[in-house]
């Protein structure tokens, strides 16, 4: 088959096969590319997309674009439960197999450093949200039309100090949360909070995290999670994972060229 490479992902060998039915960016299965001690997980793209000047194109198409990331998430997701996956950026594109492992020579070291690292490991996602439409003290019944501008003035710096007490009360606890997730996890980092007009998360983030745990440990740190996710009125705590270790890969995943 013709076209261009795709590359999700680069790996050790491993002896477990991904499921038959997978299919990657434009339906294509994903197979293997072995270089010495590494393989690249790839599958052919037409050029007429993923070439370098129509693929800039597609970049501005937002329905495109997310289903090609969907499909490399796809990819991904399914290698993180027969190996670990170094995942490389979205839309890295090679001419051919050969390009593919004149990236892997280049990068042998540090991808088998890095492999090392995260071997036997996976990241879990943690956010924590203010709610937009609770605060704690909610009157029951409208409150009453101030009689003076003093009136509203007091009714006002009520409503302000409501609203801060949450927040401090929800940043008090999501510093508490890290510090006991971190704990139990090999190694994290914070995120920015998520803007909640491109998530589409309702509520204020407060905390956006990732934590490097064990395989292996795994269910003790979702137990953690769960346990104080209703010990908080007006805080909500989302967990996400396992995932292919993103947020701890290093810098090199984002440094392939294109073809």
């Amino acid at each position: 088959m013709t076209g261009l490479r795709y590359v999700y992902a680069v790996c050790r060998p491993y002896g477990t096969p991904l499921q038959a039915q997978l299919t990657g960016v434009g339906g294509d299965p994903p197979r293997l590319l072995p270089h010495h001690g590494l393989v690249a997980v790839v599958s052919h793209v037409p050029e007429a997309d993923f070439a370098e000047e129509p693929l800039r194109a597609h970049l501005e198409d937002l329905d495109w674009l997310t289903a090609v990331a969907r499909a490399h998430q796809g990819v991904i997701d399914a290698l993180t439960t027969v190996t670990t996956p170094l995942p490389l950026r979205l839309g890295t594109v090679f001419r051919d197999d050969s390009g593919v492992r004149t990236m892997m020579e280049a990068r042998e070291e540090s991808f088998l450093r890095t492999l090392d690292r995260l071997e036997g490991r996976v990241e879990w996602g943690v956010k924590v949200y203010v709610e937009s439409d609770q605060a704690p003290q909610t009157p029951a019944a409208p409150a009453p039309k101030p009689a003076s501008g003093r009136d509203y003035l007091r009714q006002r710096r009520m409503q302000t100090k409501s609203q801060d007490d949450l927040w401090q009360r929800a940043e008090t606890f999501a510093t508490r949360l890290h510090e006991t997730l971190s704990g139990a996890a090999e190694a994290s980092r914070l995120h920015a909070p998520q803007n909640p007009t491109l998530s589409g998360a309702s509520g204020r983030n407060v905390l956006n995290a990732a934590y490097l745990v064990p395989r292996v440990k795994s269910e003790e740190f979702v137990e953690k999670v769960d346990r104080t996710k209703d010990s908080a009125p007006g805080i909500r705590v989302e967990l996400t994972g396992p995932w292919a270790a993103y947020s701890f890969a290093g810098e090199e995943i984002a440094e392939e060229e294109g073809p």
